[in-house]
């Protein structure tokens, strides 16, 4: 089979199908009839010569030849969403950034990174967050342009990604001022049996904080688990408790002086 002889429509059906694992959702999603989008796979499958789908119940499976045809077409489709996406407004000078965070991230310390970019009349923001590992996805699928995260991403030869260190971001102890200021406490030794708010299970830092509290002995009683950056701010301001926090999550407060601090640590 010669390259002219591959019709790229049909493998865009496919490559929709593929994704929603169902023909019929599919088929609602491109406004075409069931009966007729199964032919433009049956006939991409006389073409290739191999069947691509295994049926289980309403379900569609991809056989191993459909795994390989699936990992080609995400690299053909996903570089022309990168394509309309990056000529995009092109006609009026305009360049078009997609950004995803991880959805842990400080929106301040992502706010930091793009004010370079906001105030450029020429460059259009797209920003979106989300759990990292669909956002590396999206990333593959050349559907984001960069992502930001606060933690490091494995090595995957079968995932060629470039990755840069931007920098480290100071953690801290804070509280309102009204409940800690002028208070002094040696961390992590002044912490046992005091009420934390801390980051959930998933944040980078909190496995970092969990061993500091292990090596010296102590337990605080958290309060609260929020993944949520912003939220989590909202709790240390409501409910007097300290909390684990980077500084740029609280950088407004702590420049007014409505905040009281601990020593830090770089994260």
């Amino acid at each position: 089979m010669r390259l002219e002889q591959l019709n790229f429509h049909h493998l865009f059906y496919f490559w929709r199908v593929a994704g929603t694992g169902h023909l019929t959702r599919a088929a609602e999603e491109l406004h075409l009839s069931q009966s007729a989008l199964s032919s433009q796979i049956r006939q991409l499958e006389e073409r290739l010569g191999e069947a691509l789908f295994d049926r289980e119940g309403r379900r569609l499976k991809l056989t191993d030849t459909g795994q390989l045809v699936l990992a080609y077409a995400e690299n053909i489709f996903g570089l022309s969403q990168e394509m309309l996406g990056r000529l995009q407004g092109r006609s009026e000078g305009m360049t078009r950034l997609r950004v995803g965070s991880v959805a842990t991230l400080s929106r301040n310390y992502q706010e930091n990174w793009i004010r370079p970019l906001l105030a450029d009349p020429t460059v259009v923001l797209t920003l979106e967050s989300g759990l990292l590992e669909g956002l590396l996805q999206r990333l593959v699928q050349h559907q984001l342009d960069v992502v930001l995260a606060n933690e490091a991403v494995p090595a995957d030869p079968d995932r060629p990604l470039h990755c840069r260190f931007l920098g480290s971001r100071a953690i801290s102890l804070v509280g309102p001022a009204r409940e800690w200021k002028g208070r002094k406490l040696r961390i992590p030794d002044d912490l046992d049996g005091f009420e934390l708010a801390l980051p959930g299970p998933r944040h980078a830092l909190r496995g970092q904080f969990d061993a500091l509290c292990l090596a010296a002995g102590v337990k605080p009683r958290w309060r609260a688990e929020v993944d949520d950056m912003a939220m989590l701010r909202l709790i240390a301001r409501d409910s007097g408790w300290l909390t684990v926090l980077p500084e740029v999550v609280v950088q407004d407060e702590l420049r007014n002086g409505g905040w009281w601090w601990s020593a830090a640590r770089r994260s």
